[in-house]
């Protein structure tokens, strides 16, 4: 049984290709002008080209204040910096309310008298958490045109902000996501009589991903000097698509003489600064939208005689195990065998 569930027949190419002849498709990829979007233009030792969380490794300098959007910056943050970006605007909100009532008047606040001017200040703080989140346990009550005016407009800003809150929290949980897991290494091993590279990765979720298809490219650095520049080379697939995802799927590009690694070695991966770049696509029948994964392997992350372990077995009942955390492992062999 091969991993990955049923495969599609062994000429099936990605939706994505379908409605181009492959002929096409394969000459212009092979075009030496091919640019996937991420520049020939070489200058300088570049760390790597996509970072191991799928982000690309550019930075954006010279952009206007216009070309910030608070919206997409609150979307795409972290989860912890997500919350303390909420939780330092309510307690911000809250202070600056506060401090205002304070100025106005602790006698503007029914029921927020207190002996110490500490006490005053927390009791109008509270007031103000209150007002924002429309509670009013009725303790503490605005007397007076100013203090009425200000907890008017807090509670409209309250409103507002828990919906614009709403509305962000919603957008993050809801946008299409895919935790797929990457093996750590890429492996150089031996294929039927020849050599091949692969890599594994898994769905590290519950959720049902189905219909995966695959797209790996090799970028070098060829030339010296002024006259360097990357090259693109798509790498074609043992099996570019797969129907179901249950179990992990093993990606092999076989090594013939097609090849952009035909007879390359590891000094030779090296000296063209070597990088495997990888898009990953699928549909997630639980949520009913595609999700995309990228990722990318370095020279220095190839291991050279080398094979992935089954990561999945079945049990005295006759279901299938799979085992996520072995992924990645490897046993030695003869990359020659």
């Amino acid at each position: 049984m091969k991993e990955g569930g049923l495969d599609p027949p062994y000429q099936s190419r990605c939706s994505w290709q379908a409605d181009r002849p492959a002929s096409q498709y394969s000459n212009e990829m092979e075009q030496p002008s091919f640019d996937p979007g991420l520049t020939q233009k070489f200058s300088g030792r570049l760390r790597r080209f996509i970072n191991k969380d799928g982000s690309f490794n550019v930075r954006r300098q010279g952009a206007t204040w216009r070309a910030t959007h608070p919206y997409l910056h609150l979307i795409n943050m972290s989860w912890p910096s997500f919350l303390a970006t909420v939780f330092a605007a309510y307690l911000g909100v809250n202070t600056l309310f506060a401090v205002a009532y304070f100025m106005v008047g602790i006698d503007q606040i029914h029921g927020a008298e207190a002996p110490t001017a500490l006490e005053r200040f927390m009791n109008v703080f509270f007031f103000s958490a209150q007002t924002l989140s429309t509670v009013g346990y009725g303790a503490m009550s605005p007397h007076g045109l100013a203090a009425n005016s200000l907890s008017a407009l807090e509670a409209m800003l309250g409103l507002m902000g828990f919906a614009l809150a709403t509305g962000l929290l919603f957008g993050r949980v809801s946008r299409p996501s895919a935790r797929i897991g990457f093996s750590e290494q890429m492996v150089i091993a031996p294929y039927q009589d020849g050599r091949s590279l692969q890599f594994r990765i898994v769905n590290e979720r519950t959720n049902s991903l189905m219909e995966l298809e695959a797209k790996v490219m090799l970028m070098t650095v060829e030339g010296s000097g002024a006259e360097s520049k990357r090259i693109y080379k798509v790498l074609n697939l043992e099996r570019p698509s797969v129907y179901f995802f249950p179990l992990t799927w093993t990606i092999v590009h076989p090594i013939g003489p097609e090849s952009p690694l035909y007879g390359k070695t590891a000094a030779d991966l090296e000296k063209g600064q070597a990088e495997v770049l990888i898009l990953v696509k699928g549909y997630d029948d639980t949520f009913s939208q595609t999700v995309l994964a990228r990722y990318s392997y370095r020279y220095d992350e190839i291991v050279w005689g080398a094979q992935f372990t089954p990561a999945f077995h079945v049990d005295e009942e006759g279901d299938l195990i799979l085992e996520i955390d072995k992924v990645g492992e490897l046993a030695a062999v003869d990359p020659m065998a």
